[in-house]
């Protein structure tokens, strides 16, 4: 049986739970991703499959809200925003926590105002040496809370173990994101390590592998984020690729095919397969001893989300709306994806919806918030794709839900609509 995790009532929904109980009594190996529809008669609501808290995000805020409860005497501090969510930031804050460095990695709190009777907790994201560091100085552990994702700790070891067995380490990830920070970070300790954005990036490392490239052109592009004397003449021989758990599986399976390629064409080996990044660890082949298979430190929930996502575009809808932290790196690969089906609001909340011809929305090309009017198409019935990042609760999904029927005349109740999930759960539960 999954561990269940003690969520305060405040993230916990009644309405997107019951739908989730009910698909995972039906399914409980997750291997039907169709999406739910729930239907209201003017307007349809297509829920993504997977969506919402994952483990590792559950994880963080039963440790956090845990801490709170016990320690109502101590000042209680995080290392920076435990998840990237809005709401659950911003009631943490109420309850008196404060961040010592912002998302971005700017210092809200020096050290010197930390005493050895605070408590510090470390964020999902992980922490670098380099903070634990700081916090052991002033005789502060940090992982005496420890909300750190096992998934992320997972990248770390294999980062470790790689460069133990003398391969550089390459992580696909954007260099500015606090888990990206905290992987390079810990990579460094044993491995040469140089981080890759996007596929464009992992061409141009590809060309530096082959000989296309020379030096120069590594560190135009990557000197900024490499770790200290690596040296792409010695240290691209032998790599093995991690990632920042957030970003989308597809793209970093892409990424290890294309630096496995180069390796391939810089030995003259025959690389033709297209299954090299696998998801198994069955069999050899000749490229073993350049190229590690790191297949098996893919987050599986990122795949959940990704795949259901997919089949929640298939399945097709007249726009789509996706609610999470504008910060959130998981959401806006949601986002990007969806954007290129449908029209595609990127939301934090019911609160962004302003009316029914108004809408406040991220865009993610210009980095900034906009407002779009009108938004809502006027043909009946409606289809509206709904999903979320992994760091977004229920319950703000449920009031996005709830927002969205006040602009539509004469639908159904929600228990009229919800009644099968309820007979489902008392059939099978």
């Amino acid at each position: 049986m999954a561990r269940q995790f003690n969520i305060p009532i405040i993230y916990k929904s009644r309405m997107i739970s019951r739908v989730k109980k009910s698909r995972q009594l039906q399914d409980p190996r997750k291997q039907d991703l169709t999406p739910t529809v729930l239907d209201f008669g003017s307007v349809r609501f297509i829920l993504a499959r997977h969506f919402g808290f994952c483990f590792g995000v559950e994880n963080a805020v039963e440790i956090a809200y845990r801490t709170l409860e016990e320690h109502t005497d101590r000042r209680i501090f995080f290392l920076s925003e435990m998840i990237h969510n809005p709401d659950v930031n911003q009631d943490l804050q109420e309850r008196g926590v404060r961040f010592i460095f912002s998302s971005t990695g700017e210092h809200l709190i020096g050290w010197e105002e930390l005493t050895p009777d605070d408590i510090v907790v470390v964020p999902a994201f992980g922490a670098s040496i380099e903070m634990q560091e700081a916090l052991a100085a002033r005789r502060l552990d940090p992982y005496t809370y420890n909300t750190t994702c096992p998934f992320v700790e997972r990248v770390w070891k294999r980062s470790a173990q790689l460069g133990k067995r003398g391969y550089a380490v390459v992580v696909h990830g954007k260099a500015s994101h606090e888990e990206t920070r905290a992987t390079f970070s810990h990579s460094i300790q044993n491995a040469p390590t140089v981080v890759v954005r996007n596929l464009e990036e992992a061409h141009i490392l590809a060309d530096i592998i082959r000989g296309k490239r020379d030096r120069e052109a590594f560190f135009t592009h990557f000197g900024h984020k490499c770790s200290e004397g690596f040296d792409p003449d010695r240290d691209l021989k032998r790599i093995g690729v991690v990632n920042q758990t957030t970003m989308l599986a597809s793209e970093t399976k892409q990424v290890a095919q294309v630096l496995r390629q180069a390796l391939a064409d810089r030995y003259g080996q025959d690389n033709s397969r297209q299954d090299d990044y696998r998801q198994d660890n069955s069999g050899q082949d000749d490229l073993d001893e350049a190229f590690a298979d790191t297949s098996d430190t893919l987050c599986y929930a990122t795949n959940e989300n990704q795949h259901a996502t997919y089949a929640l575009i298939e399945h097709g809808a007249d726009l789509g709306l996706v609610v999470g932290g504008y910060n959130s790196s998981n959401t806006s690969h949601i986002v990007e994806l969806c954007q290129e089906a449908m029209p595609t609001y990127f939301i934090q909340g019911a609160k962004d919806l302003v009316s029914e011809d108004r809408i406040s929305h991220f865009a993610l090309r210009t980095q900034e918030v906009v407002t779009t009017t009108p938004w809502l198409p006027k043909q009946r019935p409606l289809d509206i794709a709904l999903t979320c990042g992994a760091s977004c609760p229920d319950a703000i999904v449920d009031t996005v839900l709830l927002r969205v029927l006040e602009f539509f005349a004469a639908t159904r109740t929600l228990e009229d609509v919800l009644q099968p999930y309820t007979e489902i759960q008392q059939a099978i539960g």
